[in-house]
C-alpha cells in the first residue's frame, strides 16, 4: 500500500472510481505513511478512526453504483489554523489548545461534499504569525528531505505531509505567503487564489482581508482538481457577491505577455536567479513575449507588518492576561508592537495597500501575468533566527525583506498567485517559481502553471 500514498489526487480518484483502489486502501495507505514518517511531526491532530469510518462508507458508494464525487475517497488534511467540525483546532496556540469547533470551514466543507476524506489537522506555527515551524502546542516540523533546512511555513505541516506522501492533498492558508513559502521550500505546488474564490469566513475583518485558504498538491493538475472543489463565491464574504468573471484560459505560451520580475528589491541567490530565468526563457522560446520590470515590493515590509502586527493584537491580545505565559516568545513581541501601532499607521498602510494594487495593476495592462521566484534562497538553515537577519548574495535583511519579499506583497493586494517547482540547487534543495495575474483568473493561472510544469519536465527529462 506505500505506492498508493505516492499516487496523485488524480489518478487515485479515477482508481477509485473504477474500483481499482478502494477508498479504504487509500485512507490506510496514507495513515500508514503519517506513522511511518512520524518524525517530520506533519500533524497536530490525525483523525485515524474517523477517516477509517468515512473510508468505509465512501466504499460502500462505489460499489453500490452511487453518483461519486470529485474527490471520492482521496484523504485530504487541514492546516490547524482552519476550522474543523468536531476536530480540535488550535492555531498552534495553547490558547486554543481544547478547542473544538460546531462547523467546517467553507474550504473544509466543499472538499467533503466533493467526496475527500479528512485524514487529520496540520502543524502551524501560533495563529501563523512567524516563518518557522514551530509552536506550542506542535513543537517542530522538519522539512521531509533535509531535516537541517526549515520546511517553510506557516502552512508547514500541509506542504511537508503532501511532500511526504501524507495524503496528496491539504489545504493550507496564506497570510504573507505561508502556502506560497513551504510549497517552495519542500518542491510541491501552492495556490493563492484571489480574494473571495474560497471563502474564509473566519476572519474577523471580511473587508481587509489579507488571509487566504487554498490547495497544495504534488502537482498543478492535482492543485486544480482540489481548487475546483472548493472555489465558489459565498454571500457571507463581501469579495463574493457577483457572478465570477469569464476565465480566460491559455493552451500555449505563443504570444502570451509575460513580466519577469527578477528581484523585487531584494538579492537573489545565484542558483535560485539561473534556474527561475532558465524556466523564464524557455517560455520565451515556446512564443511569450518577456519585458523585464522592477517593483520593490521589499520596501512594502514595513506596511505588511503593521497589518500583521495590528491584527495580532486586536485578535489575541485581549486573551494575554489570561494566556500570557503560554503564549510563545515571537508571539508576545508581535502583539506588544502592534499594541503600539495607532489609527495614523493604519491608515497609511491602507494607502500603501492601495499603492501596491496599483503598481501591480499597472503591469498587467499591458501584460497576461509576471513570473518571480517564489523566494530568494532555497529553504533556509533550521536553526536561523528569523526574529533576526539573514543572509542572501552577501546582503543581510530581515528574513521577511530578504527572503520572501515575492509574497507577502499579494497578500496585500489580492492577486492570485500560484508556486511551483523549478528544479534543484546543488545540494538538492527544492527551488520554487512564482506566477500571478489579474483577479478571479485562477484558470488561466493554471493553464500557466500547467505549461510550465510541462516545460520543466522537458528541459529536465523528468518533473522538477
Amino acid at each position: 500500500m506505500t505506492d498508493i500514498a505516492d499516487m496523485t489526487a488524480t489518478a487515485l480518484a479515477a482508481a477509485i472510481r473504477e474500483k481499482a483502489i478502494s477508498p479504504v486502501e487509500a485512507v490506510e495507505a496514507a495513515l500508514a505513511r503519517i506513522e511511518a514518517r512520524a518524525e517530520l511531526n506533519a500533524f497536530v491532530t490525525v483523525t485515524a478512526e474517523e477517516a477509517r469510518a468515512q473510508a468505509r462508507r465512501a466504499e460502500a458508494q462505489v460499489m453500490d453504483g452511487a453518483k461519486l464525487g470529485p474527490l471520492h475517497g482521496v484523504p485530504f488534511s487541514v492546516k490547524d489554523l482552519i476550522n474543523t467540525a468536531g476536530v480540535r483546532t488550535t492555531q498552534g496556540s495553547m490558547i486554543f489548545e481544547h478547542n473544538v469547533p460546531g462547523e467546517d470551514g467553507v474550504s473544509v466543507a466543499r472538499s467533503k461534499a466533493a467526496g475527500g476524506i479528512l485524514i487529520g489537522k496540520t502543524t502551524t506555527p501560533e495563529f501563523g504569525h512567524k516563518p518557522e515551524a514551530t509552536s506550542p502546542v506542535s513543537g517542530r516540523t522538519l522539512h521531509p528531505t533535509h531535516p537541517d533546512r526549515t520546511p517553510g511555513a506557516s502552512s508547514s505541516g500541509s506542504a511537508v505531509a503532501v511532500a511526504a506522501g501524507m495524503g496528496p492533498l491539504s489545504i493550507g492558508s496564506d497570510g504573507g505567503g505561508s502556502i506560497r513559502i513551504p510549497a517552495a521550500c519542500c518542491g510541491i505546488v501552492g495556490l493563492k487564489a484571489t480574494l473571495g474564490t474560497i471563502p474564509h469566513l473566519q476572519l474577523p475583518d471580511l473587508f481587509g482581508a489579507n488571509s487566504y485558504v487554498g490547495p497544495m498538491a504534488r502537482d498543478v493538475a492535482d492543485t486544480r482538481l482540489f481548487f475546483d472543489a472548493m472555489k465558489g463565491f459565498d454571500r457571507r464574504d463581501p469579495f463574493g457577491q457577483a457572478e465570477m468573471p469569464r476565465q480566460r484560459r491559455a493552451e500555449s505560451f505563443e504570444g502570451l505577455r509575460l513580466a519577469w520580475l527578477p528581484r523585487a528589491g531584494a538579492s537573489v541567490d545565484p542558483e535560485v536567479a539561473a534556474a527561475t530565468e532558465a524556466a523564464l526563457r524557455g517560455m520565451e522560446a515556446q512564443g511569450a513575449v518577456v519585458e523585464e520590470i522592477e517593483l520593490d515590493f521589499k520596501a512594502f515590509e514595513e506596511t505588511f507588518l503593521t497589518v500583521l502586527r495590528s491584527g495580532l493584537a486586536a485578535r489575541v491580545g485581549p486573551h494575554m492576561d489570561k494566556f500570557g505565559n503560554a503564549v510563545g516568545e515571537t508571539l508576545r513581541i508581535r502583539i506588544a508592537e502592534g499594541s503600539r501601532l495607532t489609527a495614523i499607521d493604519a491608515a497609511r498602510a491602507a494607502a500603501d495597500r492601495t499603492r501596491m494594487f496599483r503598481d501591480i495593476q499597472q503591469v498587467l495592462a499591458r501584460t497576461d501575468a509576471i513570473v518571480s521566484p517564489t523566494l530568494t534562497a532555497p529553504p533556509l538553515k533550521i536553526d536561523i533566527d528569523t526574529a533576526g537577519d539573514v543572509d542572501v548574495a552577501g546582503n543581510r535583511g530581515t528574513v521577511r525583506g530578504a527572503w520572501y519579499p515575492f509574497t507577502y506583497p499579494l497578500n496585500l493586494t489580492g492577486h492570485p498567485a500560484i508556486s511551483l517547482p523549478c528544479g534543484m540547487t546543488s545540494e538538492g534543495l527544492p527551488i520554487g517559481l512564482q506566477i500571478f495575474t489579474e483577479w478571479y483568473q485562477e484558470s488561466f493561472l493554471l493553464d500557466l502553471a500547467a505549461l510550465t510544469e510541462a516545460l520543466l519536465t522537458d528541459r529536465d527529462g523528468r518533473a522538477a
